[in-house]
């Protein structure tokens, strides 16, 4: 009887890891969210003939990764920075995510395109990209599409702003109704954001970072004066920027920058993440 319920147990264990890891960090691949036409190539498109008013897009690789059950559950869309996308950290950031109990999915702007970093270059479509995982989710049986948020690191924290923001114009060929329901952008350039953002978001920085500096977040604070959606800023003393990556270890320096891992504001940031998660998530 001992050996029977044993083996059972086994099995349990078994059956429970096969479903937790079959979705997990599954290769997709989805279309970049494509770009409205502004007024002038419009007309330029007309003239030569032509009626489409959207840009071409890109085809995106994601990795997707699910909790347990059958959902639908919440979902976040994660940004690399602009190094890339190093397997260590899309490992990292899709189990942190599901264990959170969250459907991830880890976008790869730079594989497809070709591109090894993009540090001293132009920033590719990163919120295109983010815009067609958000589509791509929706659209997936298992997922609440009202319950989405979108969480970028550096680059991808910048683009995180950018698409929190409040815009004068339509920029995506994305439904109205479609869109993001809360931010979260460690330690990103925060004044490329608007002065209002339209929905809640949560920024993480260390006080020490010479690439993104915390001071520029403190006086876009100031500037946006609580205007638009509830944003909290959480500066941690002594951190400089990446200090969430443990590769980073003893300190680096890259592109000019010093990048250095610190166990306890990573520690502390992902506790705010995942409160500030668990709080939006839930309504």
């Amino acid at each position: 009887m001992r050996v029977w319920t044993i083996a059972c147990f086994i099995l349990t264990i078994l059956a429970f890891d096969v479903q937790t890891t079959a979705a997990a960090d599954e290769l997709v691949k989805f279309d970049s969210a494509a770009y409205i036409m502004g007024q002038i190539q419009q007309r330029q498109a007309r003239e030569r003939g032509e009626t489409s008013t959207l840009t071409p897009v890109a085809t995106v690789d994601g990795y997707l990764s699910k909790p347990g059950g059958n959902g639908p559950f919440p979902a976040v869309v994660y940004l690399h920075g602009c190094s890339g996308l190093a397997k260590n950290a899309r490992s990292r950031m899709a189990e942190l995510i599901t264990d959170w109990g969250y459907v991830s999915l880890v976008v790869d702007s730079f594989t497809s395109r070709g591109i090894k970093e993009a540090c001293d270059q132009p920033m590719p479509a990163r919120e295109a990209d983010a815009l067609g995982a958000l589509l791509y989710l929706s659209k997936l049986s298992f997922i609440d599409p009202t319950r989405i948020a979108v969480f970028g690191s550096s680059q991808g924290g910048i683009a995180v702003l950018r698409l929190a923001s409040i815009h004068d114009v339509k920029l995506f060929a994305i439904s109205d109704e479609l869109k993001f329901k809360a931010a979260v952008a460690y330690y990103p350039l925060c004044s490329v954001a608007a002065q209002q953002l339209t929905i809640p978001t949560i920024i993480l920085i260390g006080e020490l970072d010479d690439w993104t500096p915390s001071k520029n977040c403190e006086l876009w604070m100031k500037w946006r004066a609580g205007k638009g959606a509830p944003v909290k800023l959480v500066v941690y003393p002594g951190a400089y920027h990446a200090f969430d990556f443990p590769t980073f270890g003893d300190g680096r320096r890259s592109f000019g920058h010093w990048l250095k891992y610190d166990a306890d504001a990573a520690q502390r940031s992902v506790l705010e993440a995942r409160d500030f998660l668990a709080t939006e998530l839930a309504k």
